[in-house]
C-alpha cells in the first residue's frame, strides 16, 4: 500500500525524540482527562490541559518541516499506540490480585471507554485542523516563510484553533453526553465546555508562546541537516510518476 510505505519512510525520517514525546503526550492526555481540576458555573478544566500543549507543539514542528499530511499520519500513529496502551492497561486492571488492594490502580488504568472515545475523536479532528491551518498560514508568508515571525504566527493561530476544538469536542462528548449516564449524574454544561475550551486554548497558547522558540530552533536545525531527505525524495518521486 502506498500510504503504508510512505508512513514507514516518514517514521524513519522524523527524529525519534519528537515522535516519542508526541506519542507519550497523547497517552498521558488520555489518562489525565479522567480528572477534573476545576468546576465552576462558567468554567471547568480537566487535567489533560497539563500536557496537551506538548502534542500540539510537536505537530507544529512536524508540519513546518514535513507538511500537514506527514503530521496527520504521525497523529494517527500516536492515536493507534494510545489505543493499544489503553487495551494493555485495561487487561492489567481486570487481572485479579491478592497481593494488595488495587482498587485505585484499576480505576485509573482500567480507563473509561467513553473518555477514550471522546479523546480519540477530539484529538484526530483537531489534529487535522491544526496541521492544515498551520500549513495555510505559513503559505501567507511569501518573503520569508522560514523566518521566526512566520513560524510564530502559524504556530500561535493553529494551536489556538486546534486546542479550542480539541477541548470543546472532548468536553461535549464526555461530560455532556456520556458522564450524566455513567457517572451518577455528574456533567458539564455546554457553556462550561465552551469556557473550558477557550480557557484551555488560551493557557496552551501561552505554553506555545513560551516553548515555540525551541520548536523554531529544532526546525532550523532540521533544515540545516537535511533531515527527512529520504522522505522528501520519495514524495517527489511519487509526484513525477
Amino acid at each position: 500500500m502506498k500510504l503504508f510505505k510512505e508512513s514507514k519512510i516518514l517514521l524513519k525520517s522524523i527524529p525519534a525524540t519528537v515522535v516519542t514525546l508526541f506519542t507519550v503526550s497523547v497517552v498521558c492526555m488520555n489518562l489525565l482527562a479522567n480528572k477534573t481540576l476545576l468546576q465552576l458555573d462558567f468554567i471547568a478544566l480537566d487535567a489533560g490541559i497539563l500536557i496537551s500543549w506538548l502534542s500540539f507543539m510537536c505537530m507544529d514542528i512536524i508540519t513546518k518541516h514535513f507538511g500537514p499530511k506527514a503530521s496527520t499520519i504521525i497523529s494517527l500513529h500516536a492515536s493507534l499506540i494510545n489505543l493499544l496502551t489503553c487495551v494493555i492497561f485495561f487487561v492489567a486492571s481486570v487481572i485479579p490480585s491478592n497481593a494488595n488492594d488495587y482498587t485505585a490502580f484499576d480505576s485509573i488504568f482500567g480507563g473509561t471507554w467513553f473518555v477514550l472515545l471522546g479523546s480519540t475523536i477530539a484529538f484526530l479532528s483537531s489534529a487535522v485542523i491544526n496541521n492544515l491551518s498551520n500549513y495555510l498560514i505559513g503559505k501567507c508568508f511569501k518573503k520569508n516563510p522560514d523566518g521566526k515571525l512566520a513560524y510564530a504566527m502559524r504556530c500561535y493561530v493553529s494551536t489556538f484553533i486546534g486546542q479550542f476544538l480539541d477541548n470543546f469536542i472532548f468536553s461535549v462528548i464526555v461530560f455532556v453526553f456520556f458522564a450524566p449516564i455513567f457517572w451518577d449524574g455528574f456533567s458539564w454544561t455546554v457553556l462550561q465546555c465552551a469556557m473550558c475550551a477557550l480557557t484551555g486554548a488560551l493557557a496552551e497558547l501561552i505554553m506555545e508562546i513560551i516553548f515555540s522558540p525551541i520548536g523554531y530552533r529544532i526546525t532550523k536545525k532540521w533544515r540545516e541537516n537535511n533531515v527527512g531527505k529520504e522522505y522528501f525524495e520519495y514524495i517527489e518521486g511519487e509526484k513525477q510518476k
